[in-house]
Formats: C-alpha cells, structure tokens, sequence
C-alpha cells in the first residue's frame, strides 16, 4: 500500500497487486465498504496473470479523512491522480454501487482517458433517488433515514447493510459479519458525506460520455439498486450489455461467487 496525493492534499490509498501483469484491472469499492470488498475476485485475478490496481476512497478504509470532499467530481478527481500517479493505460475500470456512479463521473469528467473497458456492478447510477424526471431508485426520505443513522447509530447501520440488505442468498454470518466490519471500518464522516452525495449527485449526463466496450451486471433481488435503474444504464451506455445474476442482491460479488466470478472474468477479458 501507499498514497497518491488528491488535489486537496488528501492521501487517497492505493493498492497495487502484480505491477508486470499482462493487463491492469483498476477495482472501485461501493459504499460504505473499501478495497476490502474485492478480496474474492483478487485471487482469480491474479491468478490469471492480471495487475490489480485498487484504491479506498476518501473517508474509507486507510484513506485520509478529510471534512470535504466527497462529491463525485472529487472523488472521479481522485481516480485520475492514481491514474497519472500509475502512469496507468488502457486498463479495465470497474466500479461497484457508489464507485460505478464514481467512475461514471470519471468518464465524462476525463473523456475515459485510459480506460479500455469499463464494467459497472450494482451501479448506483446514474441517480440514487427519484426526482423530477426520473422516477427510478429510492426515496430521498429512505436515504435521509440511513443519513440519520449514520450520524446517531452507525455501527447499527453496518449491521442492517451487511446482515440484511446486501445478499438474498443465503450466507455464512461469518461472511455478513466480515462485510460488516469493513463497513464500520469506514469513517463516521464519509459515510455520512458520501451517503449526502449518493442522495443529491445527478449523473445522468455522464452515461452518454461513456464511448467503450461496457458491461453491466447486477443481481435480479438486489433492494439497494433496482433493476430499473440498471436497465436505464443499458438504455443510456451505446453499445452496452447486460447480465444479471437471478438469485443475488445488492453484493454481487459474493452472493453468487462462482457464477459472479465465472463472468466477471469474461468480461474483463473481453469474451462475455
């Protein structure tokens, strides 16, 4: 691990697996959870000869914590400067709930500068909750309540995130434990402010700045994304396809780890 400085003096983590690998994958962790999340896809691939390249976002895991910051253009701004710190090119951009609405932002805000292909997992995108003209995702009264929480019973929170809205299958409490924990790892401050975000961002536009090969999978019984708001990203990415996992939830990367991986690995190579 070390630390690319952001444009506002934070020290953003990174991580970088089996820098002489045939092709990086650069990973982006959802919210509230960090690098940690990944644990599952890095070994396969590694395995199969990739570099792996992740990072936690401000607030969360062994990032800085600072007061502000936490819009998407911030943390897109972030991704660049591992980017450029990496002197990374043509690499496989994934983003995960939150990171796929960050790497979103990232495309249009930098013209995919770099990235080759771009797979998008449980996206919180383009909108988290409904507004005028676009009636899809959850209620800005629902996130104001996990705001709340957030501010008066955070580690309770994790617990509901990680033993109750993230899997459908069903799943060791080892497992939703372990997802709990790097939940509450978070810090106070981002996981309020980048639920602030995830509330108010709009990142409609940013779908259709989106010109690479892109892949989305999403689980059928996921209640933290909803498969409209999935298939509005296919509607909006020219070119984009599609999959979904019948019997997961919103944590796609686990809940079907087999099937999940099995495709993942295709579409990072391109054979999906």
């Amino acid at each position: 691990m070390y630390f690319v400085k952001a444009s506002d003096d934070a020290s953003i983590a990174v991580y970088d697996y089996n820098p002489k690998g045939k092709k990086t994958v650069f990973l982006v962790h959802g919210w509230p959870l960090s690098h940690l999340m990944y644990e599952y896809q890095l070994e396969m691939l590694l395995s199969c000869g990739y570099r792996v390249v992740s990072v936690d976002l401000r607030g969360f895991g062994n990032s800085d914590v600072p007061a502000y910051g936490y819009s998407y253009d911030q943390m897109a701004d972030d991704i660049y400067r591992v980017i450029c710190a990496l002197r990374l090119n043509r690499f496989v951009l994934v983003g995960f709930s939150m990171g796929g609405a960050v790497v979103l932002r990232y495309m249009r805000k930098y013209q995919c500068y770099g990235v080759e292909r771009l797979i998008l997992l449980a996206a919180a995108a383009p909108c988290w909750t409904r507004r005028e003209g676009f009636p899809y995702g959850l209620t800005r009264e629902y996130v104001n309540g996990l705001i709340r929480q957030a501010c008066t019973d955070r580690p309770r929170l994790a617990w509901e995130f990680s033993h109750e809205q993230l899997f459908a299958s069903c799943q060791s409490e080892q497992i939703k434990d372990w997802f709990g924990d790097i939940a509450l790892s978070a810090s106070g401050i981002g996981t309020v402010q980048a639920a602030i975000s995830l509330r108010d961002e709009d990142g409609r536009n940013d779908l259709e700045a989106v010109n690479v090969p892109t892949v989305i999978i999403h689980g059928k019984k996921d209640v933290v994304v909803s498969s409209q708001l999935v298939e509005y990203q296919h509607m909006e990415i020219a070119g984009s396809r599609l999959f979904q996992l019948e019997n997961s939830g919103h944590g796609i990367v686990y809940d079907e780890l087999e099937r999940f991986n099995d495709l993942f690995l295709l579409a990072v190579e391109g054979e999906e």
